[in-house]
């Protein structure tokens, strides 16, 4: 292969990684003309197209598939003997790709990220917030962030977080107004902040506590959010019961804008976990993500 390609085969990978030309444009910092151009540029060197393109979406062709199968590795290598030589000079550098849940950004990740900008400036995080359960190798993530039931077998968890409650809120004014429920029956006659789940579409019954076994409740009220920290927003206006994670309501509880109904209903969930394919935490990027973790959260 000529050589002044290889500059342009990271730009192949990108685009297959994340079928788009504006996103690989703005995952290597590139404009998408010159993105464009690149995968032009190898195409025409090997007498064969690798993406079929439509006004719609882009796909590796089977000439794409077999190319990037065989110098995939090899590129990956190569990224990770530069990560290796740059960390033992006491740099990491690269992008780290997250895929997180919204509700653990407050709880963990914007901590993380806050002490790891400052002692590795040079590394790049990047965080996709999303609430459904992905296949993190197949979407191109080093790490994803779930809780601890939701992981897969066969991948690596660190733990983040310790195990919390979810538990149930609402503010002074609304008890003020409404009274609080004295059982979890008292519930149906409450306005509830409910929880629709994007990916099956379902609303999502509230899992709690009644004589010491897990019953699953269906809730009602005047509005339903596929966001937790939106029905935490919604629930210091007032407007009624929120179901959330303890940790997001804990200084709202300490400071009097919420309080905690009917503690004894709350379940326990396991936390918080990283996790990542076997194999992965040698990356440097990875390490240092994983160190700061500890220090930061503790646990």
């Amino acid at each position: 292969m000529r050589r002044d390609l290889l500059s342009h085969l990271p730009v192949i990978t990108a685009v297959a990684e994340v079928q788009s030309f504006a996103g690989a444009a703005a995952r290597l910092n590139m404009s998408p003309s010159a993105v464009s151009h690149a995968v032009r540029t190898v195409e025409d060197a090997l007498g064969t197209p690798l993406f079929a393109r439509t006004t719609r979406s882009i796909a590796l062709t089977e000439a794409g598939t077999i190319f990037l199968g065989q110098v995939g590795p090899s590129l990956a290598a190569i990224d990770h003997a530069a990560q290796q030589m740059m960390a033992v000079r006491g740099k990491v550098t690269g992008v780290l790709r997250l895929n997180v849940p919204r509700v653990a950004l407050p709880i963990a990740i914007t901590p993380v990220l806050t002490a790891l900008s400052w002692r590795h400036p040079e590394l790049t995080v990047e965080v996709t917030s999303d609430d459904a359960m992905v296949d993190i190798v197949a979407g191109g993530y080093d790490a994803g962030v779930r809780l601890g039931e939701m992981i897969a077998q066969d991948m690596i968890a660190v733990r983040l977080t310790p195990p919390f409650k979810a538990i149930m809120v609402a503010s002074p004014d609304y008890l003020a107004a409404k009274g609080a429920p004295d059982h979890v029956a008292g519930l149906a006659t409450h306005a509830c902040i409910g929880y629709r789940l994007i990916a099956s579409n379902s609303v999502y019954p509230w899992d709690l506590m009644e004589a010491g076994r897990d019953i699953s409740v269906t809730v009602s009220g005047p509005v339903r959010v596929t966001d937790s920290l939106y029905a935490r927003d919604l629930a210091l206006a007032g407007v009624g019961i929120a179901y959330l994670f303890e940790p997001l309501v804990r200084t709202d509880i300490r400071e009097g804008r919420l309080q905690w109904i009917l503690p004894e209903a709350s379940i326990e969930e396991p936390g918080l976990f990283l996790y990542f394919p076997r194999g992965a935490s040698a990356m440097p990027k990875l390490r240092v993500f994983i160190d700061v973790c500890r220090e930061v959260l503790k646990v």
